[in-house]
């Protein structure tokens, strides 16, 4: 209904914002992720979701598509509400949770606030597919974000270094399930080119 809202930001806290389009308040409900990329601006695009109840009609918004795109899956996972899609966005970057996903790593998802085992273990069944589909098609990749280029900097060296892609992803995902929060590329490179 609502697909994104451009304007002046009124009022800004971690978790809410408001934000002026051409003098209408819209109270958007934000991430963590989205507050550290808005914090020093005094206007921004944000894309949002709306999220229709008996009770209430509450808007989302998101800096970047990848974001909003996690968001979107999360939401669509059985016993998983907006509000607990929000805070697990709060908690980890969406490439982050993606890797978390497509690797099956339970306790990454486990360290949010609010995911026990038992959710942990049905977002994975029930988005992993999905995950690997959109990468696999080449669809919209959430971890392909202007932030976080890290794991496809580190494939396209070791291809470039003559190491097959397949290959190379290969190490990299092997790298990543011990060292979830890695980030160092040139760590990242060594340790995959160690693994092979």
């Amino acid at each position: 209904m609502i697909a994104y809202l451009n304007g002046k930001l009124s009022y800004k806290s971690p978790a809410m914002v408001h934000i002026d389009v051409q003098g209408i308040g819209y109270e958007v409900q934000i991430s963590l992720n989205t507050y550290s990329r808005i914090q020093g601006l005094e206007s921004c695009k944000l894309l949002t979701y709306l999220s229709i109840k008996e009770d209430a009609h509450t808007l989302y918004g998101f800096f970047e598509e990848a974001e909003r795109s996690m968001f979107l899956l999360l939401i669509g996972v059985s016993g998983i509400g907006a509000n607990t899609a929000r805070m697990m966005l709060s908690s980890l970057q969406p490439e982050d949770i993606q890797r978390a996903i497509a690797m099956e790593n339970e306790k990454m998802l486990e360290s949010i606030k609010g995911i026990g085992s038992k959710t942990a273990k049905r977002i994975i069944l029930e988005l992993k597919d999905k995950i690997r589909k959109q990468k696999d098609t080449g669809g919209h990749q959430i971890s392909v974000t202007p932030n976080n280029t890290t794991q496809e900097d580190a494939l396209n060296a070791l291809v470039t270094l003559g190491i097959a892609r397949n290959v190379a992803e290969q190490a990299i995902t092997k790298v990543l399930k011990t060292e979830p929060l890695l980030q160092d590329l040139e760590a990242l490179i060594k340790k995959a080119l160690k693994s092979l």
